[in-house]
């Protein structure tokens, strides 16, 4: 129960703080500005791994759970409690964001500015290369796991500075699904649904392709 209690909380500061920055930024004319709101999922995401990576491996992402869990880094059992916990962080934070924010119409909602293939392609590629991080930073000497909160966060915020303004840069179902629910605009949701976990999936025998062999074959804490 610690672990997705953790799992809940851990999504639920990522997606108040993330879409809470997006949404403040709208409110502010443009006071934190787009790179600013692609620092902050980036923060919160190095200070989540570091708060909840040993209780739980601080996935705050149901397409990197379903990545570990193909990997053979967690058994698949465990895969529906912790997304189920995500969900449930993610949309306590896009309530508890409705609440202070009641006239904002999005409430940091990803939506594609272009076509929907070509969000759908750069999701898809963006959370493999993060998966591909993610896996490959958990893996090895113990001075790569000290380091693997700077690395993701950096990745994060890297992807959401030069595509967010076309696709979102979600890389996460959960972040997506919050905000889309509780402000009602479902639109093009499959796409940050679906394309964030081909994504992940897709980093698994890549990060194969580069590790010793069995790497994706051992359980982590």
């Amino acid at each position: 129960m610690k672990k997705f209690a953790a799992e809940a909380l851990g999504t639920f500061t990522l997606v108040f703080a993330g879409t809470g920055a997006i949404v403040i930024n709208e409110v502010s004319q443009q006071a934190i500005t787009h790179v600013g709101v692609a620092l902050t999922f980036g923060l919160v995401v190095l200070a989540m791994i570091y708060t909840l990576g040993e209780v739980s491996g601080a996935h705050l992402n149901p397409a990197v759970t379903v990545a570990f869990c193909a990997a053979g880094r967690m058994p698949w059992g465990a895969a529906v409690p912790y997304v189920m916990s995500q969900c449930a962080g993610a949309l306590a934070a896009s309530a508890l964001l409705r609440v202070l924010f009641p006239q904002n119409e999005l409430l940091g909602a990803t939506l594609p500015t272009g076509t929907a293939v070509q969000s759908f392609v750069l999701e898809v590629v963006l959370t493999a290369i993060l998966m591909f991080v993610i896996l490959n930073v958990s893996t090895g000497a113990k001075e790569k796991g000290i380091t693997a909160g700077i690395a993701v966060g950096a990745v994060i915020a890297m992807e959401a500075l030069f595509a967010g303004p076309i696709c979102g840069a979600s890389m996460n179902p959960a972040r997506s699904l919050a905000p889309a629910l509780v402000a009602g605009h479902l639109e093009q949701l499959w796409i940050y649904l679906v394309a964030p976990v081909l994504g992940a999936l897709l980093a698994v025998p890549a990060c194969r392709c580069v590790q010793e062999e069995g790497c994706c074959a051992r359980a982590v804490g």
